[in-house]
């Protein structure tokens, strides 16, 4: 939730196209040096990141016109969309909905199902604040739940699980949007695949 202004792709220094394969392999070289959870290995979004044939499969697929979700219903992919836009901006852009769903329907059931009750329990508690789904919030009430969420004690009671979930949906919408190339060429990465500095979160809070 950064007030910031992601990169925008249409300008002709930037038209040289990197497929999600080769940002995959740069961001987890580069890891240890950015504003990454320490343990990334034990997330499923950063193992997938290894999977070339996934990240093959997304460079085909994301960008249609006629793209529907694989493993989300098309109310839990608006819900994530408009999570993930609060969480880091610029995330419709760089489809991160749809690259998470894509990973979602290859994932194991015990991540799939972890990853839909975290979900639900945001469109659960909008439901009871505000009477819809987080999908269908206005951007001031998605706000206001996700802080909530954010600034919940991290153990004993309800409020930290609510906390939980939104840690585990926060990595996967991280790791989705910095394997894009929107979020590759916000850590530093050029039209000429080099970076201008050594690669670093730019947010200087950190994600919500």
């Amino acid at each position: 939730m950064e007030n910031r202004t992601p990169p925008v792709l249409d300008s002709p220094d930037q038209s040289a196209k990197i497929s999600r394969r080769e940002i995959a392999k740069m961001l987890l070289a580069a890891a240890p040096a950015l504003a990454l959870p320490a343990g990334i290995s034990a997330h499923p979004i950063w193992q997938h990141l290894a999977n070339h044939e996934v990240l093959d499969a997304a460079d085909a697929q994301l960008d249609s016109a006629n793209w529907k979700p694989l493993f989300l219903t098309a109310a839990q992919e608006q819900s994530l969309r408009a999570l993930a836009e609060i969480v880091v901006p610029g995330s419709t852009q760089a489809h991160v909905s749809r690259f998470i769903d894509l990973l979602l329907s290859v994932d194991r059931t015990v991540a799939q199902q972890k990853f839909l009750g975290s979900l639900t329990t945001f469109d659960e508690e909008a439901t009871k604040q505000f009477g819809k789904p987080f999908g269908r919030l206005d951007q001031n009430q998605a706000i206001e739940l996700v802080t909530r969420f954010a600034n919940a004690p991290r153990s004993g009671g309800l409020e930290a699980i609510l906390r939980g979930h939104l840690e585990d949906l926060k990595e996967w919408i991280s790791g989705a949007y910095y394997s894009s190339e929107i979020g590759m060429r916000e850590l530093g990465w050029t039209p000429d695949r080099v970076f201008a500095t050594f690669p670093v979160c730019s947010h200087p809070d950190g994600h919500v």
